[in-house]
């Protein structure tokens, strides 16, 4: 089974990189913001989809930036291979959603979501000059995040 992933990165007016910070089964990641495709839907249709529902943004999805074109085998659902399309957005109206300073640092409301749902998620900027694949976690998210310091 083939899992298509599809994901955003925003960079703000000082050039800092929006990531999101998720508590998913009791495991820590960080990653950039969006998620799975869905039956019947575009994957820039996705994205814009995926930021509204995140963070209660709307975005212009701009140019393709990268498509896995290796082997990644699913963290979450053994015999899965993941396939990541990512794209350059641009924030359409100011973020509304809590932005934090700190990885991790989910408030009582994301708390409540984790144990209801076993996952919860925040976000937070950060600069362009200390960004790098360790900042991220996931193998492919790691291959965007070298790409991103190229450019």
């Amino acid at each position: 089974m083939i899992t298509l992933r599809v994901y955003g990165i925003l960079k703000d007016e000082s050039g800092r990189i929006l990531v999101s910070d998720e508590f998913i089964r009791g495991a820590y990641y960080t990653k950039f913001p969006g998620g799975g495709l869905e039956f019947g839907e575009g994957t820039r249709d996705c994205l814009k989809r995926e930021f509204k529902e995140e963070m209660d943004l709307e975005v212009e999805v701009l140019d393709h930036l990268y498509t896995t074109d290796f082997f990644q085998m699913s963290a979450f659902r053994e015999g899965d291979q993941i396939v990541s399309i990512y794209y350059w957005v641009k924030a359409l109206e100011p973020i509304k959603a809590p932005l934090r300073e700190t990885p991790f640092d989910f408030d009582e409301r994301e708390l409540k979501m984790y144990e209801a749902t076993g996952e919860t998620e925040t976000f937070r900027f950060i600069d362009s000059k200390d960004f790098s694949a360790e900042c991220v976690s996931l193998p492919i998210d790691k291959v965007v995040a070298d790409i991103i310091r190229e450019k």
